[in-house]
């Protein structure tokens, strides 16, 4: 009986080591798929979206994502010691500044600003800019390109040099950035007579759009501004003011005023957006206040220009009326734009002009536009 006992004990062992050798491999096996589940899962995280980053306009994903302030100046910035307030207690690392100065040559340093902020931020690409002609525009886009190229900048504000900030910097980089939309002044002008009818079939009526010059951008709309290279040429050639009646040229002048007028700063970025149909991003609402003088509207040859505040109508009434304003009404599309950032009713205005130094010293001396630190001011001229 031992030989059939040993055999018996033999093949135990053997389907043991079977046994053992199949558990080997299938763990083995378990683990090789393990590594490959793995290694598809790092290639897919990083390459499901080669062509875009999705989080390059989430607002809450990057800390370090900037507000790019936008100069259009004639020469200087006379409300520079408005503006070195301003910027005094902000993170350095959520604000760029670039100017574009319509005085070609002009620096910016410790001779000519008294704002530290402002010290070699002019564009060296500039061009001399003739309110009302295409050069205004030109001189927009260049302010944009210059922007686009630090790619923390993700919202871009155009302001004139004479525009005031109306709130203190946190209030406005939260205002701006919790929006995923631009803030546009944009309507259909049913009373247009500056739609050039030669503008067709480039650019239709229908997508002829009107409104302030003073925008907030988020970068997209900035980038397709810049792109453009199919709206400008027809703008530059077809959107030109009317020359102002000159007593010089006597009957000449009947002649002149025949001539089609058109303003393209206040056509030129919402005709533009209407025609890459990307309305549904903007809200239709500027993020400056102007007030327009109203005796300029019955004859346009004199000229539409905005009314000033110096020092007497800059006081906490005037500026807090300004900032209670909560909606804006377009009588030509008979709409009501209830002024909103990212569906949370809000102050429909952030900036204001057109100020004077007088009208910016009251603001900081009497802390209308909130907490500002003026002994920034003690060291500078």
């Amino acid at each position: 009986m031992s030989k059939p006992q040993g055999l018996i004990g033999r093949l135990r062992l053997r389907w043991k080591v079977v046994i053992i050798l199949m558990m080997l491999s299938i763990l083995i096996l378990l683990l090789l798929l393990i590594s490959v589940i793995g290694v598809l899962h790092h290639h897919h995280h990083h390459h499901s979206h080669p062509y875009y980053d999705t989080t390059q306009y989430d607002n809450t994903s990057d800390d370090n994502h900037k507000i790019a302030f936008l100069f259009l100046a004639r020469r200087d910035l006379p409300l520079d010691f408005l503006w070195t307030a301003f910027f005094h207690n902000a993170d350095v690392t959520r604000f760029s500044v670039y100017i574009h100065s319509s005085s070609l040559g002009f620096v910016f340093n410790q001779s000519t600003t008294s704002s530290p902020f402002f010290y070699n931020r002019q564009l060296s690409n500039t061009i001399k800019v003739v309110w009302g002609e295409s050069s205004m525009i030109a001189a927009e886009r260049l302010l944009f390109d210059a922007a686009l190229k630090d790619t923390s900048n993700q919202r871009f504000v155009l302001l004139s040099d004479s525009c005031v900030p109306l709130y203190n910097f946190t209030y406005i980089y939260n205002y701006l950035m919790s929006s995923p939309n631009s803030f546009i002044d944009s309507f259909l002008d049913t009373k247009d007579k500056r739609y050039n009818p030669n503008m067709s079939p480039v650019i239709p009526y229908q997508k002829w759009r009107k409104g302030s010059q003073w925008v907030s951008l988020i970068r997209r709309h900035a980038q397709v501004i810049v792109d453009d290279h199919v709206i400008f040429p027809i703008f530059k050639k077809f959107c030109k003011r009317r020359p102002p009646i000159d007593p010089s040229k006597g009957n000449l002048n009947i002649l002149l005023q025949k001539q089609h007028n058109c303003i393209p700063d206040e056509h030129y970025v919402q005709t533009l957006l209407a025609m890459n149909d990307l309305e549904e991003e903007i809200d239709r609402r500027t993020v400056t206040y102007t007030v327009w003088n109203q005796s300029a509207t019955k004859m346009e040859n004199k000229g539409w220009h905005p009314v000033t505040f110096d020092y007497a109508n800059a006081g906490p009434k005037q500026i807090n009326a300004i900032k209670a304003i909560n909606h804006v009404y377009y009588e030509t599309e008979y709409r009501t734009e209830w002024c909103r950032t990212n569906s949370i009713a809000a102050p429909c205005f952030l900036f204001a002009r057109k100020f004077t130094r007088g009208a910016a010293m009251r603001l900081l001396s009497e802390g209308v536009m909130g907490p500002f630190d003026t002994s920034a001011l003690n060291t500078h001229s």
